[in-house]
């Protein structure tokens, strides 16, 4: 079965088997089966028990092949070492979605990582999905049913939401119920050997009940599925995640600049900001965007109205929107005199509205509704604070009204206090308003609002640039350096490499004697560089094992004794191959184009200021791979080197596209060989535009085999 298909079933079942259904309250089968009942579920329901007779009123079966009927979707709670007994005995009778609450799999170790592939193996074979296993279940409010072992049922709404933290989600219900935010979909992905959180994301952007895709992960399966799946259902819905831990690719120690500037948690971020979807940095601030999204129409840009009846709360609110990207709007002429003319002279009737302390509902109504008219505003907040003459809940039912009358604009409520604004804000809850406590929690959630617009407007479908390679002398340079039973690559091999993809390199030539240098830099032409030829050498500078700016065979010859003398005697247990001579290349700006393998992502690409100092200045940003040219050029923008190169205070600008062809070709190349597990190119010289780019110092290393 198509996995898609069958997520549309486990939804939206007909029929539902509760494997281990008991009839003692306490045990889980027992709060799924009550669950199940509660949530007012309309198909059957067949409680599966090795000791039959009835559960809950319903007749019980000793196994799920004894029942007559169809059975959609079997929810299975029993004991670990019996799971795939009853998987296989529901692949007999053609069950269509498994969801397995029981615990003791590829959490606990070895053991139950392997029971946990043959469960998954059973279901694939069989054309069955499967959630979990160790899961809290699923809930479908809109169908509705509740199979999960879960305290309650959520308010019914459009969040769909799934989590990789069965506990996580039951706090986070019951918080819900009292925050009166409602869901669509609650789903646990447990140990995710079958279906992962990409499936779901999937899933979600079809489902018609969904509106806002909320997650939280600890991992993420497939890298590149991911990142193909939220482009697509970023477009029509937006995409919030909080993700915690750390990658494995930040716990292994890296040789390169690349790997060891990339964070632990680097690629998520840029998988994340490459296919449009948020990361938010806390459960409050990811509840309080929902909040937002949910029953709110798209802002067309970021300009912001700001309507209090107080000055400090106002002051705040500007500086917080002012912080997140947003501008405060100037009001146009029609609005500022209406205000004027319908407030209290002392009133401030420019950006923020100040209706003063005095302020009544019939003063909010005017000043809400002129703001929502405004052509030159995008969204409105509006501020109470209790004051003596302040009418809380009605001042809350004149701005449900206004929402009413002029719904196409984002409109937020911040009522501050704290008994005299519960009412109140039920009122704007029940009217659809987002309401917070405090204006920055609005602020966060309003920018958010609008970069969602920011994201899914930058996720473009744009072609992969393909470059002319020599793919088969690649493949025999890495086998030779295996051969060799070497991981890092020589320079010479390394800007073989390159070259074999377009990449501009200065020339470079190895030398095992002093007089094989000369001869060499005499092919080249003067003046060139020298460079220890070690894998085991990375920081060549360090040890005196470079030496730059030789134009006669005299310098060759004495530089070549003793920059190998330098390394003998720093690491004396150094491989070492002899010098590379290499063409002194003119120096121009000097750039990093690096790249580290991602476990999750894989090619992970850095561009950033090159030279000694890269570690220091971290002036740097990443894209994976494979990459487009609006990717490259996005880039470079991130950069302050970026801007550099777009030529400032009266310097010409620098040869942008050969830039960008040369970080596509890395992309390239990585995304060929997977056995690159990092390169860097440090430093590469941009020249002015149309002079090009040359890659100075080219490093490579491998992995083990493919």
């Amino acid at each position: 079965m198509d996995r898609q298909k069958g997520i549309d079933v486990m939804f939206d079942p007909k029929s539902i088997a509760v494997i281990g259904a008991s009839a003692t309250k306490g045990k889980l089968g027992n709060d799924v089966m009550r669950n199940l009942i509660d949530s007012g579920f309309g198909g059957r329901i067949y409680p599966v028990n090795p000791k039959a007779g009835e559960i809950l009123g319903h007749q019980a079966y000793r196994a799920v092949n004894d029942i007559a009927s169809d059975v959609d979707m079997a929810v299975i709670v029993i004991p670990a070492k019996y799971v795939l007994t009853v998987v296989k005995q529901c692949a007999e009778k053609e069950v269509k979605a498994l969801v397995i609450i029981t615990a003791g799999f590829k959490e606990i170790g070895h053991e139950g990582a392997e029971a946990e592939k043959e469960i998954a193996k059973v279901a694939e074979e069989h054309g069955m999905v499967m959630l979990g296993p160790n899961c809290l279940g699923i809930i479908n409010t809109h169908a509705p049913y509740n199979a999960s072992f879960s305290a309650g049922t959520p308010s019914k709404g459009t969040i769909a939401f799934a989590s990789q933290s069965g506990a996580l989600m039951t706090g986070i219900l019951d918080w819900s119920l009292m925050e009166r935010i409602g869901f669509s979909k609650f789903v646990s992905l447990g140990n995710k050997a079958q279906l992962d959180e990409a499936d779901l994301i999937q899933a979600f952007g079809r489902d018609p009940d969904s509106t806002f895709v909320l997650l939280y992960i600890e991992s993420v399966v497939d890298g590149r599925k991911f990142m193909d799946v939220c482009k697509k259902v970023v477009q029509k819905k937006p995409i919030f995640v909080i993700k915690s831990g750390v990658s494995q690719a930040g716990a292994r120690a890296a040789s390169s600049h690349t790997g060891s500037l990339a964070g632990s948690d680097t690629a998520y971020d840029t998988a994340f900001k490459q296919s449009g979807v948020s990361r938010a940095t806390s459960m409050a601030e990811l509840f309080d965007i929902a909040n937002v999204f949910d029953d709110m129409h798209l802002p067309a840009g970021n300009q912001v109205a700001i309507i209090t009846n107080a000055g400090g709360p106002g002051i705040i609110t500007t500086d917080a929107c002012e912080a997140h990207g947003l501008e405060i709007a100037e009001l146009s002429q029609n609005t500022v005199e209406l205000l004027r003319e319908e407030l209290p002279p002392a009133a401030a009737v420019y950006n923020p509205i100040d209706a003063l302390g005095t302020a009544q509902p019939e003063d909010y109504a005017l000043c809400t509704e002129a703001a929502l008219r405004d052509e030159k505003v995008d969204s409105v907040l509006v501020l109470v604070t209790p004051q003596a003459m302040t009418k809380e809940t009605e001042t809350a039912q004149v701005i449900v009204e206004s929402h009413k009358k002029y719904p196409d604009k984002p409109l937020l409520a911040v009522f501050m206090g704290g008994n005299s604004m519960v009412y109140p804000r039920i009122v704007l809850t029940d009217g659809g308003i987002p309401v917070f406590d405090f204006p920055e929690r609005a602020v966060n959630a309003l920018a958010e609002l609008y970069q969602y617009v920011l994201n899914r407007d930058s996720v473009k479908d744009e072609s992969i640039p393909k470059y002319k390679a020599d793919t088969d002398r690649v493949k025999e340079i890495i086998q030779e350096v295996r051969e060799d039973e070497r991981r890092v690559l020589l320079g010479s091999e390394a800007h073989a490499i390159a070259e074999c993809y377009g990449i501009p390199v200065a020339k470079i030539r190895l030398a095992t004697s002093a007089e094989e240098a000369t001869a060499k830099a005499e092919e080249l032409g003067y003046p060139v560089v020298l460079k220890i030829a070690s894998p085991d050498i990375v920081h060549k500078s360090d040890i005196g094992g470079i030496k730059v700016g030789l134009k006669t065979p005299r310098e060759v010859e004495a530089a070549f004794l003793e920059i190998v003398e330098n390394a003998r005697k720093h690491m004396p247990k150094a491989i070492i191959y002899g010098v590379d001579v290499q063409e002194m290349a003119e120096e121009g700006k000097e750039l990093i184009i690096g790249c580290s393998r991602d476990v999750q992502f894989g090619p992970l690409i850095m561009f950033g200021a090159g030279g000694i100092f890269v570690n220091y200045l971290k002036d740097i940003a990443f894209r994976l791979a494979p990459m487009t040219r609006s990717d490259a050029s996005e880039l470079m923008k991130e950069t302050k080197i970026g801007t550099l190169l777009e030529g400032v205070r009266g310097e010409p600008p620098s040869d942008i596209v050969a830039i960008q062809d040369t970080i596509l070709r890395i992309s390239q190349l990585v995304t060929d060989f997977e056995e690159i597990v990092e390169l860097d190119i440090n430093p590469a010289f941009a020249y002015e535009k149309g002079k090009g780019v040359s890659a100075v110092d080219v490093k490579i290393t491998i992995g083990g085999e493919k």
